[in-house]
């Protein structure tokens, strides 16, 4: 990844979402601007440095930048949580000149305590990925709510991003498609921002750029997200719509792996469909057993 362009391609794209209005400065003039959002001298000026140091900033170089004068930035343009980060991990990208290092990563192998803690959580459907959004170890109701991601997917590991990009049922799979992809690819740009020499990474970036419309349009705006807790709508092809709670949790003993399991409160339609679930996939496992035992 060019990370001075990541940089000056994000910082230009957090200035033209500001309005002076919302950054509480005075409009001066018809009102009429050359520019969307702010410019850069009121950047600078927001952010307590000079016109000029802050034009070198804004042509990607952070290297030598301060924590506070980013502290900064980050106050000037409205930065959330992640986008702080985002900016953050940029900077010390920068800093550290990343070398390419070789595709798969040692850190990606999941150990076999973890597998067994997947295969303990036996009522919610639980998956561990890495930064790629690549699928490294999956529980058997995890696999039931993924199964078209097991059943489309060539490539190993499954990818859920090569999946909702690529893969015309994805649209299907998830009826928020938009609100989908708009949380992948943000997962995706987060991730290139800490691990800009990932080989692996760029490739599938490269990939989706390449092969994908929805995909370059999403990648050009530059949004980043935490992505820690919520609710998913998925269209199984099996039980229909279900809709789940789902809490990631990075793992800090297995540095860029995320764990992230689904659940459904008790007593609920929810609850209910996961039982369904649960059924089914035990259903299709006899199933599959059986065929298998057939000479």
């Amino acid at each position: 990844m060019d990370t001075t362009r990541e940089i000056r391609e994000f910082l230009a794209t957090r200035r033209a979402r500001i309005t002076p209005e919302q950054a509480g400065l005075p409009a001066f003039g018809n009102g009429k601007r050359r520019v969307p959002g702010l410019r850069r001298e009121e950047v600078a000026l927001l952010a307590g440095v000079s016109i000029d140091y802050y034009v070198r900033l804004e042509r990607g170089r952070l290297a030598g930048a301060s924590e506070e004068v980013l502290d900064a930035l980050c106050r000037a343009l409205q930065l959330d949580d992640a986008e702080r980060s985002h900016l953050h991990d940029l900077a010390a990208a920068q800093r550290r000149r990343p070398t390419l290092r070789a595709p798969r990563r040692a850190k990606d192998a999941v150990p076999a305590s973890l597998k067994r803690v997947l295969e303990s959580m036996t009522g919610s459907p639980a998956f561990i990925r890495n930064g790629r959004l690549d699928i490294l170890a999956v529980n058997d109701l995890g696999r039931a709510l993924y199964a078209p991601l097991f059943t489309a997917a060539a490539p190993t590991p499954v990818n859920i991003a090569r999946f909702q990009f690529l893969d015309p049922t994805s649209r299907g799979f998830f009826p928020d498609w938009n609100a989908s992809v708009d949380t992948t690819v943000a997962l995706l740009r987060t991730e290139a921002g800490r691990a800009p020499g990932d080989t692996e990474l760029t490739g599938l970036i490269g990939e989706l750029v390449t092969r994908s419309d929805e995909f370059r349009t999403a990648w050009a705006k530059h949004n980043v997200r935490l992505h820690h807790t919520g609710r998913k709508v998925f269209r199984h092809p099996a039980i229909g719509e279900i809709t789940l709670d789902f809490d990631a949790m990075r793992l800090p003993g297995e540095a860029g792996l995320t764990l992230t399991a689904y659940s459904a409160e008790p007593g609920t339609p929810e609850r209910d469909a996961l039982i369904l679930l649960a059924s089914w996939a035990a259903t299709s496992s006899d199933e599959a057993h059986q065929d298998a035992s057939r000479p």
